[in-house]
Order: structure tokens, then C-alpha cells, then sequence
């Protein structure tokens, strides 16, 4: 893929300036990497790299608490490291936005990501998490914004699940 070829990232990158916001908490995968790519060069943006997916709740709520906007984005196996720190996000009525790519789904190669893509919507939606599906890369832009508009505006949680056929399956020994 070029620079000039159109992607999903892109639209996201547009509905983040438009809202404002600033701060990306991820553990790098590579179905997000040009959108962290973008993030990490743009001077008005701050990508900070965790250790673990749920450090990224604590962020997400820390700037929240001192007026910033934050998204987390991550892979789906991701997710269940966060669902206990959800209740953070929770407590002190702050949004917490997720844009998760995800595995286990569509042509996987990985046995042990299936269990988790499996599971990721369903154990989002039990702790109260608003979940976007989103099956083809041209709805990624607007659906990542209606997510963003709920989660800021009415302070929930809510993530935009990023199909496996939009990110694309991988094999052993692809990066």
C-alpha cells in the first residue's frame, strides 16, 4: 500500500482532530500501526506505548479528569486484560474509547487468538461497554465518530471492533 492509497486510519486520524482528541494509549499491533504511525507523527497528538492494555483505562480517565480527550487502540486479545480496569472509567463517570482490531475471526492462523475474538464483544458489553462492529474499511471513519460522539457526550465507554477482513489475516512469519 502507498502513502497515496486511501485508509481507514485516516479517517479515524480526521475524526480524532475534529474531537479533539489528543492522547493514544496502545500496545502496537499491526493492524493499528499506520494509525499509530500517523498519531506519533503528528506534533499536535501523544502516543504512549503500555505495558499492558489496561494501564491505557487509567490514562484515558486521568486525562479525562484533567480536561483532555484519550482513545485507547488495541488488538482483541487486548481486551480482556482491560475488563477489570473498566470499572475505573466507570466510577469516576469518564469516557473510555477503544478502537480494538480484531483476531480469531476471519482466516486466522493463530488458535490462540480465537478464543478472545470470540469473546471480546460479549465480554465488553457485560461491563457495560458500548460495542460498534465494523465490517467494511469505508465505515470505519463514521462509525469511529458516532462511538466518540456517544462516549464524550453521554461519558461511557464504547469501542469500535474493527473486523478481521478490514485489517487482514495473517500467517506465520508476516509481520
Amino acid at each position: 500500500m502507498t502513502n497515496s492509497t486511501h485508509h481507514w486510519s485516516d479517517d479515524v486520524l480526521r475524526e480524532m482532530k475534529t474531537r479533539s482528541i489528543r492522547t493514544v494509549c496502545t500496545i502496537p499491533d499491526g493492524g493499528l500501526i499506520k494509525l499509530l504511525n500517523m498519531v506519533k507523527a503528528d506534533p499536535a497528538h501523544r502516543l504512549v506505548t503500555l505495558t499492558t492494555e489496561e494501564e491505557g483505562v487509567g490514562i484515558a480517565t486521568g486525562c479525562w479528569l484533567g480536561g483532555e480527550k484519550a482513545m485507547i487502540a488495541m488488538q482483541s486479545s487486548g481486551v480482556g486484560n482491560c475488563i477489570n480496569a473498566l470499572g475505573l472509567a466507570t466510577a469516576y463517570n469518564a469516557p473510555c474509547l477503544m478502537v480494538v482490531t480484531m483476531r480469531g475471526m476471519w482466516g486466522e492462523f493463530n488458535p490462540w487468538q480465537v478464543q478472545m475474538g470470540m469473546g471480546a464483544k460479549p465480554a465488553l458489553e457485560a461491563v457495560g461497554v458500548r460495542c460498534f462492529p465494523v465490517e467494511h474499511a469505508d465505515q470505519v471513519g463514521e462509525t469511529f465518530a458516532a462511538a466518540a460522539d456517544i462516549a464524550f457526550n453521554g461519558r461511557l465507554s464504547a469501542a469500535v471492533l474493527v473486523s478481521q477482513r478490514i485489517i487482514g489475516a495473517k500467517g506465520f512469519g508476516q509481520k
